[in-house]
């Protein structure tokens, strides 16, 4: 019987096998293979600082050209969602210690309630991996601060 892996998992084995190869040192491989592995929505947590920078910069990547369908028809919330971003920027105070996400959403084409039906799992996960790093997480949407 053949067992099936998730892509986290394939995505580790293939880095695991990569770096080894590269000549990656033994401990170094296991944060990055760790960090891939928990990176997946349904499992992600900040086991590392590699892991949680991997979470910030996947979880927080929203924008139009993330749409590769160009057909109406085609499009599904979360392509609806990434098209209505119009601009999508990170920034880090580090006085304040706040890692801030700022959308810019067209309203006429996604709402902020389909923005958190699909994004709100990632912006709890953004939240953990910012504190990881002892950093407040933001989200402000069109110019209001929601969390």
């Amino acid at each position: 019987m053949i067992n099936r892996i998730d892509h986290a998992q394939s995505g580790a084995v293939m880095a695991f096998r990569i770096l080894d190869k590269m000549g990656m040192d033994a401990e170094d491989i296991a944060k990055v293979v760790n960090a891939i592995g928990n990176h997946d929505e349904s499992t992600a947590f900040p086991v590392n600082e590699v892991a949680a920078a991997i979470i910030i910069a996947d979880k927080t990547d929203v924008r139009r050209s993330r749409v590769r369908h160009q057909k109406e028809d085609e499009l599904d919330i979360h392509d609806h969602v990434n098209h209505a971003v119009t601009e999508s920027k990170t920034t880090l105070d580090k006085d304040k210690k706040i890692f801030r996400l700022a959308l810019t959403i067209d309203l006429a084409e996604s709402s902020v309630l389909d923005y958190f039906q699909i994004f709100l799992t990632r912006m709890v996960l953004c939240r953990k991996a910012a504190a990881y790093f002892g950093l407040e997480f933001q989200l402000v949407i069109n110019g209001s601060t929601l969390c």
